[in-house]
């Protein structure tokens, strides 16, 4: 079965030739497979932020491939970069990113609108993944009108109702208070087990980690080693990212 995320031998390095250059990552290579939870994890600097943009096409490596489902994306142009990424990736991100002037229904539309789908499409598309969001009751309602969990909900369903090959998350529980973290991630959860969704979720946070099938710890630019969830209770797992935190930071 072919993979959803393939890395190879990437480098990424700011600063022109002539000037003092940084390296903020040094050939880093892991696979994702069809319907895998993946973490990401690593200290501020690490490089994970800069992976997370050029795996999401906001950025490109200095050298290296990045193919997902099967298309090399460091070989599209730009126009082709923003088809692919409007049509086969899905973000959440911290800040939620909803347009305000926007109701929920129209901000989770926005990536089919934007595409051209028909209304005729559009509609069974958002009712679908907000009746699987619990999100029905405030499809008229306005970002101001929400709760920061009710807001993150928002910007889930629209990161999936495009149906896309992976959905990123960037500390998507960075600004919720922990009963809405702890509901995000169970949705998380249960759209990547029951729909197969593969999501790659980038993350400081042990507790979210521990959601994930799999997480690739990263240090100054290079994988540093890897943890498999396995048979392990989600409580199990999570003491085992905190006495692998304290080792790989030594």
């Amino acid at each position: 079965m072919q993979k959803i995320v393939e890395v190879k031998n990437i480098e990424k390095i700011y600063g022109k030739a002539d000037e003092k250059q940084y390296k903020a990552l040094s050939d880093v290579n892991f696979d994702v497979e069809p319907g895998e939870f993946v973490g990401i994890m690593g200290a501020s600097g690490s490089g994970k932020t800069t992976l997370l943009n050029i795996l999401s096409t906001l950025d490109t490596p200095t050298s290296g491939q990045v193919q997902i489902s099967g298309q090399d994306i460091t070989k599209l142009n730009t126009n082709e970069m923003a088809d692919f990424r409007a049509n086969k990736i899905g973000f959440i991100f911290q800040d939620f990113n909803l347009l305000e002037n926007l109701t929920a229904y129209e901000n989770i539309a926005l990536p089919l609108a934007l595409q051209n789908t028909s209304s005729k499409k559009i509609d069974p598309a958002v009712m679908s993944i907000s009746k699987k969001l619990g999100l029905t009751d405030i499809l008229n309602h306005y970002p101001t009108e929400l709760s920061g969990g009710q807001k993150q909900r928002v910007a889930a369903a629209r990161a999936l109702v495009h149906d896309p090959s992976i959905v990123f998350g960037d500390e998507p529980t960075g600004a919720l208070d922990s009963k809405s973290a702890r509901a995000l991630l169970d949705t998380m959860s249960k759209i990547n087990h029951e729909d197969n969704v593969s999501i790659l979720l980038v993350t400081h946070d042990p507790f979210s980690a521990s959601y994930c099938d799999r997480i690739i710890f990263i240090k100054d630019g290079e994988i540093g080693q890897e943890l498999k969830k396995e048979d392990h209770t989600r409580g199990e797992f999570y003491q085992e990212i905190l006495d692998s935190l304290g080792t790989f930071a030594d």
